[in-house]
């Protein structure tokens, strides 16, 4: 697939804006755990997922993690290049979830494109609103939600997205996903193990009863 098939904007640019854009743009490759991005003085610029998964995510103080979304195949990373939108700054950290390969575009080319063109200025406006909003609705969730409800969300979205109910996952990596401590997650895993939503094994969870898991989760959904 080619890269404009991933812009909506692409018809809109002029041949020179389109011929600067694909000469700048390179098709990168990063392995499981690689990290893109660390943090608001790294502007490494924008990526497009054209295979894989990014997570994103922001580190306390203490060192905790929690994720404020996830990216996939014909998404588009924008706050990687944070520098090109000014006066904003994001402390994020974008690390691929899974082996990726990826579409990128250095910030400086970006930038004047957003300059020169309006479709561009507002397809980055409408997905910078759109990527508040899942961190506004991430916030909802942590002020107002109970954690049980929220880490039975993250077991569906989990078997929804890899459309099976077997679960290789860490209770540490749930952790870093809900910004929680391990221990709190092993023992919230094992009340569902205990209630017969679940089966725990080594580094792995087995839904049992979907129907138990959806009603605990249902606060919780999007």
């Amino acid at each position: 697939m080619k890269v404009q098939e991933y812009l909506p904007f692409w018809k809109k640019l002029t041949k020179e804006q389109q011929n600067r854009f694909e000469y700048a743009m390179r098709e990168r490759k990063a392995a499981k755990g690689t990290i893109l991005h660390n943090g608001s003085e790294d502007c490494v610029g924008l990526f497009i997922v054209q295979q894989g998964q990014l997570r994103v995510y922001t580190v306390s103080e203490e060192g905790k993690e929690i994720t404020l979304y996830r990216l996939f195949e014909r998404d588009i990373c924008l706050f990687s290049a944070s520098c090109i939108m000014s006066g904003i700054e994001f402390d994020l950290v974008v690390s691929a979830e899974t082996d990726a390969i990826l579409y990128h575009i250095p910030p400086k080319v970006y930038q004047e494109l957003m300059r020169e063109s309006a479709a561009v200025a507002n397809f980055t406006n409408e997905l910078m609103a759109s990527r508040f909003s899942n961190v506004m609705w991430l916030f909802d969730q942590i002020l107002y939600k109970r954690l049980d409800s929220r880490l039975a969300a993250f077991l569906v979205e989990e078997m929804e997205l890899l459309e099976t109910k077997e679960l290789k996952i860490t209770h540490e990596m749930i952790a870093q996903h809900l910004g929680s401590a391990r221990e709190v997650i092993s023992r919230m895993l094992k009340y569902f193990q205990n209630e017969q939503i679940v089966k725990l094994g080594r580094n792995s969870i087995l839904i049992l009863d979907e129907k138990k898991l959806m009603e605990a989760a249902k606060e919780s959904l999007r």
